[in-house]
This record gives C-alpha cells, structure tokens and sequence, in this order.
C-alpha cells in the first residue's frame, strides 16, 4: 500500500510517500481502507522532533483521525463487516489494566496511540483493534467523521466530564477558531450555556459568532472587562483554556468566585505563576482535563451524529501534497481541520 513514512525529524521533507506492506488483520482486529485522515497538531510536534509519546519509532507512519471503511476483519470480530463505514478512536490501552477496565484507555501505563505511537492513517490502509471502530450513519459525511475523533473528545471531556457546563453557565472560550475550541463553544451551546468566544482575528471571531457564540472579544482586548459588561459584573462560571501561559491571566481574571478554569493544552506556553491566596480565597476552581474516557468519545459521537453542529474543513490534500497539508495546518490563519486523502 502506499504510505506516508517519516524517516527523520524536521521539516515535511522527513516524510515521504512509500509502497509499504498491507497490514493484516489479528482475530480481534478490523483493517480500515482510509478515506481521510485528520492532520492534528500531535502529527506537526512528532515531525518536528522529539517525539511527544513514549515509545514513539522511526519510521512511522502517523494520522490519528482516520474514517473509512471496513476491508477486512479478524475471525473473532463480531459486528463489523466489510464495507461498513466507520470512524476510529485513536486511543488504545492494553485492555487489562485497572484505567483500561475503568474506561480510561488514555491512562494506560502501555498507552498507544493510532498515528501517535503506532501506524496510523496516513496510508491506504490501518488495522486496528475492533473495540476501538464505530460506526458511522449515511447521513454524516467520511470528511466530518475524520475531524473528530482528537479535538471533539478532547472539547467533549473538557466541557462536560471536567467543567460540568450546563445551562445558564456563562462559559469563556478560549482560541474559539481552534478545532477543539470550535467543539467546545457548539457543545456548551447545545447544553444551554451563554457562550463568550475569544480569539485573535476579525475572521476567526466571525466564526465564532457564526457557531452560535453569544458574545466575541479579540483577544487583545480586555477579556475579563468584557465578561464583566455581559454577566453585569459577575464574571464567568467556567473558562475553557487550552492554550495555556498565554491566555492564563485573562482566564483566571474572568471568572466569578467559585469559578472553574478548565485546563487541556498549553499551546501558548508551559509555565505559568499565579497567587495562591487570590484562587483560594475567590474559591476557585483549577481543573486539568486529562484524557477522555471510552464513554466519552461515544457519547461525542452520539451528540454529533444526532445533527445539529459542524466542523470547519478548511482543504484536503492527497498523500502526494504533504507539504501543503503541514503548511496549511502550521498556518495561524488556517480556520478548520486539514484533511488528507490517501
């Protein structure tokens, strides 16, 4: 089959097309033909080097967010058939630990990750186990099914399993044109929240509003001050923050007392530094999100595939245009999920 192979750390040059060998089905495994695969930022920081997951090798074939169809299946499969179509959760426990018997594949001491640590969908094919494949109905399309996966499960366990949004929540969202943020701000919404979208151009705040934010704020602005003006002073019962170092200060200062900062990435920095009488004494919430959960990422797709919310796709690229699928998806300016399509 042909694959996208990375041999080396740096720029897009250190992947490449390759003919590579089909990957065969185990007894418990189900070959998915891939007909496109979500480029997530995990895939950029791999190239780049050093690998980001423990027992990450060269060469690797990356690609998280996979969604095709069935091609083949083990001989103790049941459920699956060739020809379904289907969508992959990319996180895979060893399936015996105490977090894998919780549900919680992602705090597996032996986590793998399709595309992260193991072969993933930037290939004509992936075999993975069949625990791990869902189904996807008629009426959602392979290129939506793709984007989902990573940034709408990772948005799904912020914003529901860590910082319990429910309706009449003021929620701050922050980076709102990011692809898990864009989940965020339409699943805060659909849950009744009163939603304020930051983010750091005219266009990507549009979308925002267009997704259904209540209220959009540049991020170069006075978020708190503005959060303020829409909860008559009160400040905000939830910030979902992503972004980290960056946004930190803005996130803390918006919210009301007894508020939750909801905590999932650190794109905008590691490090941070904060008075701990100021969150004590405000009674504030500081919430890390962790790995979702098997129960999330179906009740994410069971949320989606009712209707109702969207995912931005901002191109899609063949195998063979790798190096304008990376620069469209390193671009800051780039709103929506970068496909590609083997």
């Amino acid at each position: 089959m042909r694959a996208l192979v990375q041999t080396g750390f740096g720029g897009p040059e250190v992947v490449t097309p390759r003919q590579v060998p089909d990957p065969e089905p185990g007894p418990g495994d189900v070959v998915v033909r891939v007909r496109t695969c979500a480029l997530n930022r995990l895939d950029i920081l791999q190239r780049r080097g050093p690998a980001v997951l423990p027992g990450f090798r060269l060469p690797h074939i990356a690609g998280m967010d996979v969604a095709g169809h069935v091609a083949a299946v083990g001989d103790r499969v049941r459920g699956h058939a060739p020809g379904d179509r289907v969508v992959i959760d990319p996180t895979l426990g060893c399936g015996d630990c105490p977090s894998c018997r919780a549900g919680r594949p992602g705090h597996c001491p032996a986590l793998r990750v399709v595309g992260g640590n193991v072969a993933g969908g930037f290939a004509e094919y992936v075999a993975v186990p069949a625990r791990v494949v869902h189904r996807v109905p008629g009426h959602v399309g392979l290129a939506d099914a793709a984007a989902l996966p990573s940034a709408w499960s990772t948005a799904w366990r912020a914003t529901f399993g860590v910082g319990e949004v429910s309706a009449g929540d003021v929620v701050v969202v922050q980076a709102a044109a990011s692809a898990v943020s864009i989940a965020a701000l339409q699943l805060a919404k659909r849950a009744g929240a009163h939603v304020v979208a930051v983010a750091g151009s005219d266009a990507k705040l549009a979308l925002a509003a267009d997704l259904g934010a209540d209220v959009i704020v540049r991020n170069d602005a006075d978020v708190a001050a503005a959060v303020r003006r829409c909860t008559d002073g009160r400040g905000a019962d939830v910030a979902l923050d992503h972004v980290g170092a960056a946004t930190w200060r803005a996130s803390i200062d918006c919210l009301r007392t007894g508020g939750r900062l909801v905590m999932f990435g650190n794109t905008g920095g590691d490090q941070v530094t904060f008075s701990l009488s100021e969150i004590y004494h405000r009674g504030l919430r500081l919430l890390g999100s962790g790995a979702y959960t098997e129960a999330d990422f179906a009740a994410m797709l069971d949320a989606f595939f009712a209707g109702g919310l969207r995912v931005p796709l901002a191109a899609e690229y063949d195998l063979t245009d790798l190096p304008a699928a990376f620069a469209a998806a390193e671009s800051r300016a780039t709103v929506g999920k970068v496909l590609v399509r083997p």
